[in-house]
């Protein structure tokens, strides 16, 4: 008997990525699909990335690049313009950076108009409980629940996106940057050691510094390295020809420097260049050669990563001036060791090219040395029951799940499922740049979109083709 939605389709991950999948298959009414969104956490399309209530986190893309969909570059501008605590907030216009509160607001926003309401019938159904495992059935698949209750389905996605890292399974003192309540708890005086020095360190500071901190931050990584701040340029244009697909890393990164270089001697700026390039980006790491992928990931990606993944220019002025005032240090270096001492930490640390073992007291330690990476570690149940039973397996970087260009999860034995698919960055071995809105969004789109027009999905159509 057919279905009276036509397609059921179950999102797991309410965060952005799941969100901008389910208005995708939803937008349009003629679309026979009903969505079962799934969300263990609080209100849908925050997540990690978009539940904190720090006015002072801001995205580092401008608002009218974060635009939920790519064929109406200007949505999430015109929303800025009818939202006043936007304008309260100094985000007023298409070129601001937004606070990621706002944009929290913004993508939630979107699930309003296939919300159920009295005396009409709805396509979406929002499920507040764990998903724990996805099993494939005769006619589609299977969710099971926490509470033990199971719900049929066509199509499953997993949109697990952004996952902290593990801290609490490390030494007592090290806490999850993303935890206030730990943070609360931290001596306004006392010394905190931050692990990592990219965008999620940044973040931990100006947390510290809106609760009135007022001690002594240090930031440690292995390199020092802190992202580059964002200016007002155009991209610049390039074409497919001009890129070198396929190549080596070290021929690919020497490639980027001459154009960064000609752009300057022009009296231009090397972000344009490197802004240029993003509708290339997946292509590039699709035809990165294998070994190439491996040394990019051990050599090259702190280096892009900073270029790349930038910081506002209000939030790098508070950084600035935090380093000049001695309260905020950058180490370069490593940790040797952590000594526990109850509620404080005695922290053994080399200096990038020292031999000498340094020791540091510090009342807490931060690890914002990023999201969880290997699958394997994952503290999602869903995504280890799946690994533990074969239905899918880590990518061959340990990123993320192994996925097909269609975004269909690949199981133990090399074979794609045309009932379970993943999107977001769970997928990051496969596409890489696949952390944003603004490439999430094409991805989702175009998921819909095979979903929405497919008797049965082949596993040939792409879900991250860029239009360029």
């Amino acid at each position: 008997m057919p279905l009276p939605y036509g397609k059921e389709i179950i999102i797991v991950g309410g965060g952005a990525s799941g969100t901008l999948l389910a208005v995708q298959l939803l937008r349009d009414p003629s679309a026979h699909v009903r969505v079962t969104l799934v969300e263990k956490g609080q209100q849908p399309g925050l997540g990690l990335a978009y539940s904190t209530s720090n006015p002072s986190h801001l995205l580092n893309v401008r608002a009218v690049n974060m635009s939920a969909f790519p064929d109406d570059p200007d949505h999430f501008v015109r929303w800025l313009a009818t939202d006043r605590a936007a304008d309260d907030l100094g985000c007023a216009d298409r070129f601001c950076f937004a606070p990621r509160k706002i944009y929290g607001r913004y993508i939630a926003s979107l699930l309003e108009p296939f919300l159920p309401c009295e005396g009409r019938p709805s396509r979406l159904r929002i499920v507040r409980r764990e998903c724990t495992a996805i099993t494939e059935t005769a006619a589609g698949v299977e969710a099971l629940f926490d509470d033990g209750t199971r719900l049929a389905g066509e199509i499953a996605v997993l949109a697990t996106g952004n996952e902290a890292t593990r801290a609490a399974g490390q030494a007592g003192a090290i806490q999850d940057p993303w935890d206030a309540s730990a943070r609360e708890q931290i001596p306004k005086d006392g010394r905190v050691l931050i692990l990592g020095t990219g965008l999620t360190m940044v973040d931990t500071v100006l947390s510290l510094l809106q609760s009135g901190h007022t001690g002594s931050i240090v930031a440690l990584s292995r390199r020092g390295l802190l992202p580059h701040v964002h200016r007002e340029v155009v991209a610049r244009p390039i074409t497919a020809d001009e890129v070198p697909f396929g190549v080596n890393v070290a021929h690919l990164l020497h490639w980027l420097r001459m154009r960064a270089e000609q752009t300057q001697t022009r009296g231009g700026d090397w972000r344009s260049v490197v802004d240029g390039l993003r509708p290339f980006i997946a292509e590039i790491w699709r035809t990165l050669p294998a070994p190439e992928r491996r040394r990019f990931m051990r050599h090259a990606r702190p280096w892009w990563d900073v270029h790349r993944h930038r910081m506002a220019p209000q939030v790098a002025m508070r950084i600035a001036n935090t380093l000049a005032e001695g309260q905020l240090n950058i180490i370069a270096g490593k940790v040797m060791s952590v000594v526990a001492e109850n509620q404080d930490a005695t922290v053994h640390y080399r200096r990038r090219g020292g031999k000498q073992i340094e020791t540091m007291p510090v009342a807490a330690i931060v690890d914002c040395t990023g999201i969880s990476s290997s699958p394997r570690h994952s503290p999602n149940p869903l995504v280890r029951d799946l690994l533990s039973r074969g239905i899918t397996r880590p990518d061959p970087l340990d990123l993320g799940l192994d996925v097909t260009e269609s975004c269909a999860l690949i199981n133990q034995t090399g074979h794609a499922s045309q009932r379970l698919f993943a999107v977001g960055p769970i997928t990051r071995g496969r596409f890489w740049e696949i952390m944003a809105v603004p490439d999430i969004r094409i991805q989702c789109a175009n998921l819909a979109a095979a979903i929405i027009g497919s008797d049965q999905l082949t596993g040939k159509e792409p879900c991250l083709k860029m239009a360029v």
